[in-house]
């Protein structure tokens, strides 16, 4: 795609009403353009195979093949295509089964309509996403469960004190919360974070929440 080509976008959805919906709302917005349509997880692979979107908007609950593993395919056949979640299930395990398979966000669909372009056109530059109702209730899980040792691979090439703090940001712990868990000021958590973007080479804390999730950090 060239700088000023449109972002090529692919809607999978099982209903009908709502893939035309979002096909409208979205070919009113300038440097965007739908390419297709899919009603089913099998339909969303073989368009994005056919059609070679830049970003796939992906639901995840369809028939014959379900949005996570459709969006494992996609990847694994065109990983330069970018697969976003949105869904109305903010169930822990779709959230961490689809960042692990891949996905550069997951968004709940009462998302507003004049946020949705402009998620996509984040997700297109490579800024990963979380809706904030997913993180909160992550964090809320951590907090039940915090007790529990995470796993931490020796590979990762971080301290052990920068792995805690990876871990937290898996969960969409705030610097303050990181700071309460962890006993430690808020300017040590950002310098920790700063730490360990630079390390990981990863934009922004969302990225390196994702990037947590997908190591198995959480």
């Amino acid at each position: 795609m060239t700088q000023n080509s449109p972002i090529r976008v692919l809607i999978a959805d099982d209903q009908e009403l709502i893939r035309q919906g979002i096909a409208t709302l979205l070919e009113l917005e300038d440097g965007m353009t739908v390419v297709g349509q899919a009603e089913n997880g099998r339909m969303a692979v073989e368009s994005a195979r056919e059609l070679k979107p830049d970003i796939v908007l992906m639901d995840i609950q369809m028939p014959e093949m379900d949005g996570i593993e459709a969006l494992a395919h996609i990847r694994r056949e065109r990983p330069e295509c970018k697969v976003l979640m949105l869904t109305t299930f903010d169930d822990d395990d779709y959230v961490v089964r689809s960042l692990r398979s891949g996905s550069c966000g997951y968004l709940l669909k009462d998302i507003p309509s004049r946020d949705l372009a402009q998620a996509l056109r984040l997700a297109h530059a490579g800024i990963y996403q979380l809706d904030p109702e997913v993180a909160g209730k992550l964090v809320g899980d951590f907090f039940v469960t915090q007790n529990k040792s995470p796993k931490t691979p020796a590979e990762i090439p971080v301290t052990p004190r920068e792995r805690e703090v990876l871990v937290l940001l898996a969960y969409g712990a705030s610097n303050k919360e990181i700071s309460e868990t962890l006993f430690i000021s808020e300017g040590t958590v950002k310098k920790h974070i700063t730490s360990i973007l630079n390390t990981l080479e990863l934009r922004d804390r969302t990225q390196a929440a994702i990037y947590a999730v997908r190591q198995g950090l959480a």
